[in-house]
């Protein structure tokens, strides 16, 4: 390393502090930033404006805070208008919106659900040959069923003969413990068989009118109206306890 040889000769040490260097790092720090601004003020050039709630008309270059709850303009240079911000909603507000737009979702996957039953519907059936021959098939399974609970009525009546000869020789008298109970259990038996033959009457009287309201939309559908927009009739449900028929339409 080199020295000096004379003193004098050499220029003087310049002394930086920390403060110094803080100092020059702010202005460079500020700088950059008013540079920022200045350029997206410059490449932005939106105007807003709006009417306050006083009735005042008040212009800015950002979003006007005093008009947050109404709706503002944002202009270009030109003055032509860019877009419109509309007001801030309330929490209320905003909860509202949320629900009509559920509401709307659901509308759409019921419409595209109804859409999607009536084109299985027209394959399923592509004409009223193919939905007669559905109905009878429905009723025929159901005619079996009570003509089976048919057959056991008349079974458990045979059976029940000689349980209501014995109780002759009780008369005036307490029956039997098992006696008793023997006839308990025919009369529940007996019971059970007679409120399976009317459910399953009731169901031919549910899956009728459901064929007909079947058939009603279908012969509109096959006429050219478009799948999901012919309404569906109210149809009671099945009643409790009975098996629906794997060929009826409304088991699918």
């Amino acid at each position: 390393m080199l020295k000096c040889p004379l003193i004098a000769a050499c220029p003087p040490r310049r002394s930086f502090t920390w403060s110094t260097l803080a100092l020059a790092g702010l202005v460079v720090w500020a700088g950059g930033i008013g540079s920022v601004s200045a350029q997206t003020k410059s490449t932005t050039g939106a105007i807003y404006t709006c009417t306050d709630g006083s009735g005042k008309r008040v212009t800015s270059d950002r979003l006007i805070a005093e008009c947050l709850d109404r709706e503002q303009r944002v202009l270009n240079k030109d003055g032509s208008q860019r877009m419109v911000i509309p007001p801030r909603m309330s929490p209320e507000e905003r909860a509202a919106v949320e629900a009509r737009k559920r509401e709307r979702a659901l509308a759409e996957a019921a419409q595209k659900d109804a859409i999607r039953r009536d084109r299985n519907l027209l394959m399923r059936y592509p004409d009223e040959a193919a939905h007669n021959k559905a109905r009878q098939a429905a009723m025929d399974d159901l005619h079996k069923g009570i003509a089976l609970s048919d057959r056991r009525l008349e079974e458990l009546r045979a059976e029940r003969k000689p349980l209501d000869a014995e109780t002759e020789f009780y008369k005036g008298k307490r029956l039997p413990g098992k006696l008793r109970t023997q006839i308990e259990a025919s009369d529940a038996q007996q019971q059970a068989q007679r409120d399976i033959i009317q459910q399953q009457r009731t169901e031919m009287v549910r899956l009728n009118a459901l064929y007909d309201a079947e058939l009603a939309r279908l012969r509109k559908m096959w006429t050219g109206v478009a799948p999901g927009t012919v309404p569906v009739a109210s149809v009671p449900s099945a009643p409790a306890g009975v098996i629906r028929p794997v060929s009826s339409s409304a088991a699918r």
